[in-house]
């Protein structure tokens, strides 16, 4: 529209009457001033459009920059997933030696517990042994003296 103004003032020759000049500035002022308008309208539908660029090229950069922090954050974890199974992993071989160690421990004093009682009971069966002896001597002897005190009379 802005060329279509713009050629029919360049193209009209007519110069007009005494009281038809007033009218005529009145009218080049209007297109004057629709020709800024419209220069307004094209120079704000431009900015409106490079605003909506602007603002599409920040929402995907910021889209972009979430993206990139949310696979930095992924190898974060990971990362810290590694590192934590590692460090169980060594605990676990630790708490296994210590406990391999207390085994050793414990097996050592058991053994020398073991062989304590060991020699208790070999003097247990000894001492019962002596024991069984010690009466069947009795009873041999409670016999032959009630023999001897039924031969008598």
């Amino acid at each position: 529209m802005d060329f279509i103004f713009e050629d029919l003032q360049s193209t009209s020759h007519t110069t007009p009457k005494k009281g038809m000049e007033n009218s005529q500035r009145t009218e080049d002022v209007d297109c004057d001033q629709s020709r800024g308008e419209s220069s307004s309208m094209s120079i704000q539908e431009q900015h409106g459009s490079s605003s909506i660029d602007d603002i599409s090229r920040k929402a995907q950069e910021l889209v972009e920059k979430i993206n990139h922090s949310r696979t930095r954050d992924q190898d974060v974890m990971d990362s810290f997933q590694e590192k934590l199974v590692e460090k169980v992993t060594g605990i676990c071989q630790q708490m296994k030696e210590h406990m391999y160690t207390v085994y050793e421990e414990n097996s050592d004093e058991m053994q020398v517990k073991l062989q304590e009682l060991s020699e208790v009971l070999e003097s247990c069966t000894k001492l019962n042994h002596e024991l069984q002896e010690a009466t069947r001597a009795l009873t041999c002897l409670r016999e032959g003296l009630a023999i001897s005190h039924a031969s008598e009379p």
